[in-house]
């Protein structure tokens, strides 16, 4: 099987046998489940043929090949993963169109809409929510953006930059680097995501406070739907009516193509600074709840439990860590430490190390930037592992970790036979904070997929029931559906019902996604 396919990386990223058996060890001994023999991924099975095709004006656009067809029928989840290791990519499109320009996408829009063949936008591919998956269509085409991309004009007096949407995370920011300048914005997926599917999918960066969403980063944005050019003015605020930006971000394709955008871009910091302290999980909650309603806004602000921690290399003694980050532009950073050390302390928390790195933060650091690396080693050494996000208000929050966590649990023994859960805070507010929770346990091999379906049921119902969100930055996608449709207002749906009609009248982009 194409490590193409269902590989985070280039080709000589896939694990090697050797390196499967070096690690089986250290598996066991971290997450205490026996690891399994390492598993051969399978060829790709024969997909069916493609049920549409491109008009001629257009055929140079398109392929059919079957690897590409199968890499734009899966997204990154667990599921996803799965599917491309047993080579069971049964959703895929029957066409991967590549635009080299908007009127391409225009052109393709037309051809779709007078044809009925749904359209489903990819950027990197990195979604886990079943974002870019043709799930239950008869035919569809991916519209890969890849060839859109690049920095297209730079105002260095605004300090905002116009990106295509097919820019991937790295390239921007190489773009960036000779104006000086800086997105300051990495998802987890950095390396396999772009400008557009930051925006469609409402995106959040690693850091956890401050200007850390898409949103926040947003000035114009411009998509091409089925009826024409949807673009808002280059504005720095506006209360002019609700905002054309705002329901494109998180739109995930249903209503039209992101094509470009103006972004928000800063200086490169000029002064870092990092800590890691520990304690009980309850003093480093009332830690980083003191810390955002401070008005302190650093960068790194992720609690850790103890599962967390010891499953990140970060803290093997059963204790949560607080790790702590600043960044400043120009001006020291002595008063915001002192501040921060102040508030760790007070909240009864042992600051274990402070200074530019240290070994517990970079270790967290290490794992953060490697998980969807080593991800693809658990898995194919026979362990399921997984993550869900959410987010709550401090008034809820600690009832609502307990909660979410003995009802995923509670799922784990009874579909695995055990496992473990940790929780960690991916980002913090003043009124609350983003628990992510990480799902360990053993796999039954053949059975995965339906393992996890049901360990994310009861997830999501707990979170839904307990009144949290079903995402708090991973969109909702397919899998999400259930549950969004739950928490969203009827009259909101209904209003965002009637604007997908009024830019798709055909009902072509991304059908299933949101609405309808």
């Amino acid at each position: 099987m194409s490590y193409a396919v269902w590989g985070w990386g280039a080709a000589d990223d896939a694990p090697t046998a050797a390196d499967l058996e070096a690690v089986a060890p250290l598996v066991t001994a971290s997450t205490g489940i026996t690891a399994q023999p390492p598993e051969v991924p399978a060829p790709l099975a024969e997909l069916r043929a493609p049920r549409c095709a491109l008009p001629s004006s257009l055929a140079h656009l398109g392929s059919t090949d079957p690897v590409d067809r199968a890499r734009h029928g899966i997204g990154r989840a667990y599921r996803d993963l799965i599917r491309g290791l047993r080579g069971q990519v049964t959703d895929v499109p029957d066409l991967v169109v590549r635009p080299g320009s908007e009127q391409d996408v225009v052109d393709v829009l037309d051809w779709a809409s007078s044809s009925g063949v749904p359209v489903v936008p990819f950027g990197g591919g990195s979604s886990v929510v079943g974002g870019v998956e043709p799930r239950g269509l008869e035919r569809a085409v991916s519209l890969d953006l890849s060839r859109l991309e690049g920095l297209v004009e730079v105002d260095s007096t605004s300090r905002a930059v116009r990106l295509r949407a097919g820019t991937f995370g790295p390239a921007a920011e190489a773009a960036l680097k000779p104006h000086g300048l800086t997105l300051r914005f990495y998802p987890q997926s950095f390396e396999r995501s772009t400008v557009g599917g930051w925006v469609a999918t409402r995106a959040a960066g690693h850091f956890s406070t401050g200007p850390t969403h898409i949103d926040d980063l947003v000035e114009s944005v411009r998509a091409i739907t089925p009826i024409g050019v949807w673009e808002s003015r280059r504005l720095p605020g506006s209360g002019a009516g609700p905002s054309p930006d705002r329901l494109l971000l998180g739109s995930e394709g249903a209503l039209g193509v992101v094509t470009e955008a103006w972004l928000r871009a800063q200086p490169r910091p000029a002064h870092r600074w990092a800590a890691t302290a520990a304690g009980s999980w309850a003093q480093g909650v009332d830690a980083v709840r003191a810390v955002t309603q401070s008005g302190l806004r650093p960068a790194a602000c992720r609690l850790l439990d103890p599962v967390e921690a010891r499953l990140s290399g970060t803290r093997q003694t059963g204790e949560a860590v607080l790790v702590l980050g600043l960044e400043s532009l120009h001006a020291p950073l002595d008063l915001e430490i002192a501040a921060l050390l102040a508030l760790c302390q007070d909240a009864g928390l042992t600051v274990l190390e402070q200074g530019n790195r240290g070994e517990a933060g970079e270790a967290w650091r290490s794992t953060f930037v490697r998980a969807p690396y080593l991800r693809e080693s658990l898995v194919l050494l026979g362990i399921l592992v997984e993550t869900f996000e959410t987010a709550i208000t401090w008034d809820r929050l600690p009832a609502f970790v307990d909660a979410v966590t003995t009802a995923t649990e509670d799922s784990l023994r009874r579909v695995c036979g055990g496992g473990s859960v940790g929780c960690r805070f991916t980002h913090a507010y003043p009124d609350g904070a983003a628990p992510y929770f990480t799902v360990v346990a053993p796999a039954r091999r053949g059975s995965e997929i339906a393992q996890w379906d049901d360990i994310k049921a009861a997830a999501s119902q707990a979170i839904s029931a307990a009144g949290g969100t079903i995402t708090h930055h991973h969109a909702v996608g397919r899998d999400h559906r259930p549950w969004y449709d739950v928490q969203r207002p009827d009259l909101f749906a209904a209003a965002l019902t009637g604007a997908k009609a009024a830019v798709d009248p055909a009902g072509v982009m991304n059908p299933g996604v949101l609405v309808g």
